[in-house]
């Protein structure tokens, strides 16, 4: 099952998936890991440590997972398509049950603030690098900042994961609202340097630029 510290950040986020963070204790971290629990501290110090080294560890598995599907977007429509896909994989794998306790917990304990943000930044990087290049020469490139519009997909994506739990039609409408939006910017760029430079210059009087 590998060595003593890997099964402990694997229990940690496995005791995150089906017992929530209110449950996570040394005990029930170091039974899902088979191991003494006194190796908790041992390892990490505290469980709050060993929380946050999982998420960290866990989120650099998933990101690892797919980051070639990131390299190969090309569009915004195929960056939502893949979000929707990584969305379902994610959410059935049980992960963003993980990011969401890590949330919940940090509300009500700041020293697990730095890993839940960390664990997010990952995928943001991800996101981010996409956006850069598939807006490269757009209309909307020079108004958009793409590093803000990085941090609030992410967000939009962890925030339907909670939303998809209470209104999963809901949920449903604002992934195909998004795609409405991709679509639209596809239509613009589509339309020839003429129109790009009209929608250029009215973005930049709406600027104030």
């Amino acid at each position: 099952m590998g060595d003593t510290r890997t099964r402990l950040l694997e229990g940690a986020l496995e005791t995150l998936r089906t017992q929530g963070i209110a449950k996570a204790s040394a005990r029930a971290i170091a039974s899902t890991a088979g191991v003494n629990q006194a190796l908790v501290f041992y390892h990490f110090g505290s469980v709050d440590e060993l929380l946050a080294a999982a998420l960290r560890y866990g989120s650099e598995q998933r990101v690892a997972v797919y980051r070639e599907r990131f390299a190969s977007v090309t569009s915004l429509k195929e960056l939502l398509d893949l979000g929707r896909s990584l969305h379902a994989e994610e959410r059935a794998a049980g992960n963003l049950a993980v990011l969401a306790q890590m949330l919940a917990g940090s509300q009500a304990d700041e020293r697990l603030a730095p890993a839940t943000a960390g664990g997010l930044t990952l995928w943001v990087a991800e996101v981010e690098d996409v956006l850069r290049r598939v807006l490269a020469g757009s209309p909307l490139a020079e108004f958009v900042d793409v590093a803000g519009l990085a941090r609030a997909t992410a967000a939009a994506f962890v925030g339907l994961e909670l939303y998809d739990g209470v209104d999963k039609d809901g949920a449903e409408r604002a992934f195909d609202s998004l795609e409405q939006l991709a679509g639209l910017v596809a239509v613009l760029e589509d339309m020839g340097p003429l129109v790009r430079r009209t929608v250029r210059a009215r973005l930049r009087k709406a600027n104030g630029a």
